[in-house]
């Protein structure tokens, strides 16, 4: 199963946001022990480094980001995609119709984040993490 994640579930485990963190964790050990494939799209990067480095610090956010490389494929943001974003019907925010395009061209087959609505135009299948959790649970027995 190939999943981008949006960033508000990767914030929620670099900020340890409750009290979201704990399965937000949990999806990040199955993308680290390779039970579903994780996607962050491109742009979500530069979020997490913005936002991270107000709570946390510029040297520990990346630190923090350079093992989440490591662990996570990324959604490329080219012109195209940026393009298909802006054609796309039914998104009131770019950024999230972005982020459908990214996933939908790195041939990912859903989305996982705390704003569904968001996302509920698009044509990829959307969960809340603990929808995932209980899909991958459920697949894997």
């Amino acid at each position: 199963m190939r999943v981008l994640f949006d960033a508000n579930i990767l914030l929620d485990v670099l900020l340890e946001r409750e009290p979201h963190v704990e399965v937000a964790e949990k999806l990040v050990a199955l993308v680290d022990n390779r039970r579903i494939e994780g996607f962050i799209c491109a742009t979500a990067a530069t979020t997490l480094c913005y936002v991270g480095s107000k709570a946390l610090g510029q040297r520990a956010v990346h630190e923090h980001l350079r093992t989440l490389l490591g662990v996570f494929q990324v959604a490329v943001v080219d012109g195209n995609v940026l393009q298909r974003a802006l054609d796309t019907n039914g998104f009131t925010d770019y950024e999230d119709a972005v982020v459908q395009e990214a996933a939908q061209s790195a041939g990912c087959g859903a989305i996982v984040t705390r704003d569904a609505t968001g996302f509920a135009k698009g044509t990829l299948p959307v969960f809340q993490p603990v929808e995932l959790l209980a899909a991958v649970a459920a697949r894997t027995g």
